[in-house]
């Protein structure tokens, strides 16, 4: 138990610690709140989670997220303060809770269910990563953590194989 604990911990901090050094290097933000989520369902379950499930769920939020938001909320973003009962306050809420349904409806529909990509679909969806770039970047960076994690997988199961030969 102690093991399996270390090595997931250790494992979603190296992801997110070379997204961290992507983001540092290149001034984008390739780090966000929904990859420490996928990293730990990926160290958690390493042969559970497919390429198609991982990306096809970001993708899913992605689109649901930039959907909602240009529809309900554009220019609005939820770190910026707003009167209670704001009409601003409401087109956000509404984006939000409308991006959940679309990504989680779409993802079920295309059978690419990852449940962190409905984190996703709220950072665009309440105007946090709304533009195209951005939503390119997240595509991209959980790219990156799903193959990183594939390597990360790949070379552990060799060393383990080779020290029990």
């Amino acid at each position: 138990m102690l093991r399996r604990a270390i090595y997931v911990g250790v494992e979603t901090g190296l992801l997110l610690c070379l997204l961290g050094t992507v983001t540092w290097v290149s001034g984008y933000p390739f780090i966000f709140p929904s990859l420490g989520p996928t990293a730990f369902v990926l160290a958690m379950s390493p042969d559970h989670n497919t390429l198609r499930q991982v990306v096809g769920g970001h993708v899913c939020g992605v689109l649901s997220g930039l959907a909602a938001y240009h529809l309900l909320a554009f220019g609005l973003v939820v770190t910026v303060a707003h009167d209670p009962f704001s009409t601003e306050r409401l087109w956000l809420a509404a984006s939000g809770a409308f991006s959940v349904a679309m990504t989680a409806g779409s993802m079920i529909g295309l059978r690419v269910v990852h449940p962190p990509a409905c984190a996703t679909t709220l950072i665009v969806s309440l105007g946090l990563m709304s533009g195209i770039v951005e939503a390119a970047i997240i595509v991209v960076a959980v790219s990156v953590l799903y193959a990183a994690h594939r390597l990360i997988h790949r070379l552990l199961r060799s060393s383990l194989s080779a020290t029990s030969a």
